[in-house]
């Protein structure tokens, strides 16, 4: 990671307001990235407030007027470009990516889109409605990935390998989206990896006991069952490392990020989604990954910090 100066960023800060809550199906996750984060200022000295977002958003923010808010909120509402959006509106200065690269990299459809025009590797894929012939899906994909379009956490997430088990996952994940997909499953291995701008954290390897790395066990087993660094030889490790970089590149990302890929059988990578707004829980990806570089939470956080500082 590159040198800080850890008193003048404090200095800088002026008051930070961190954003979490929210009203999306991630809220109970966003409070407790929010919280951490939050606590994480507070050791540091920095002057900071937190609020739980609602309709009330625009009086609270002129109330508390903050010199720069650190959005927390994940899901709809706060990964979308919305709060990125009213932020501008208020000309309050956010730490992350912008309201565009926000919406896209929510969008798992228009995301993927992108890279794969882009020649960046990335699982098939269709749409589901009400009309889909569940059974030609099948034969076609064989095992299935059914995701709402826009949502993380894993929520609504489901992989079947079967006609009636299909429609009815999609009527499942129906409720979290308006709009859900179905993606050709990639059977392999599972990688995380956070982005701080032009520098990648150490490689995360998932590894579950379950059918994937689903909402329980990123975060309620007690032990994620994780590797990090990665087990890849050199070779891959650069090859994923170029593919999440070019995918956070392309979709005009800024600050942290954390990029979720496939590796098949035969060694491929595939890239699942990009997360603008990842968590920041004791059983986070982004904070594990960081502490095997040496860098504790409280120092993570002055990086996204002089990190905004720089780019205004």
């Amino acid at each position: 990671m590159r040198t800080i100066n850890r008193e003048k960023i404090i200095a800088n800060c002026g008051h930070v307001v961190v954003l979490n809550g929210g009203d999306s199906a991630e809220r109970e996750i966003s409070l407790l990235s929010g919280e951490a984060v939050y606590q994480g200022l507070l050791r540091l000295g920095v002057q900071a407030s937190v609020l739980d977002v609602s309709d009330t958003v625009i009086a609270d923010l002129e109330s508390l007027k903050p010199d720069l808010a650190l959005n927390m909120l994940h899901g709809q509402g706060g990964e979308d470009g919305t709060i990125q959006g009213l932020l501008e509106v208020l000309k309050i200065p956010y730490a992350g990516s912008g309201v565009l690269a926000s919406a896209l990299a929510m969008d798992k459809v228009k995301s993927k889109l992108i890279w794969q025009r882009l020649g960046l590797n990335a699982a098939d894929f269709v749409m589901l409605n009400e009309a889909t012939d569940w059974q030609a899906l099948i034969d076609d994909f064989e095992v299935v990935v059914v995701k709402p379009v826009s949502g993380g956490s894993s929520l609504g997430i489901a992989i079947v390998k079967d006609a009636a088990n299909l429609q009815k996952q999609f009527e499942m994940a129906s409720e979290f989206d308006s709009e859900v997909m179905a993606e050709k499953c990639v059977i392999g291995k599972e990688f995380t990896v956070g982005v701080i701008e032009d520098q990648l954290l150490p490689t995360v390897q998932m590894s579950t006991s379950r059918e994937f790395y689903d909402f329980d066990a990123k975060y309620v087993d007690e032990d994620p069952e994780i590797i990090c660094p990665a087990q890849l030889s050199d070779e891959k490790q650069i090859e994923l490392n170029e593919l999440v970089r070019a995918a956070y590149t392309s979709l005009g990302c800024e600050g942290l990020a954390r990029v979720d890929v496939m590796q098949d059988q035969g060694g491929a990578f595939y890239l699942l989604e990009l997360n603008t707004i990842p968590g920041m829980t004791e059983h986070s990806f982004v904070p594990i990954a960081a502490n095997k570089a040496g860098i504790n939470f409280d120092e993570l956080l002055l990086t996204v910090l002089e990190l905004e500082q720089t780019a205004n």
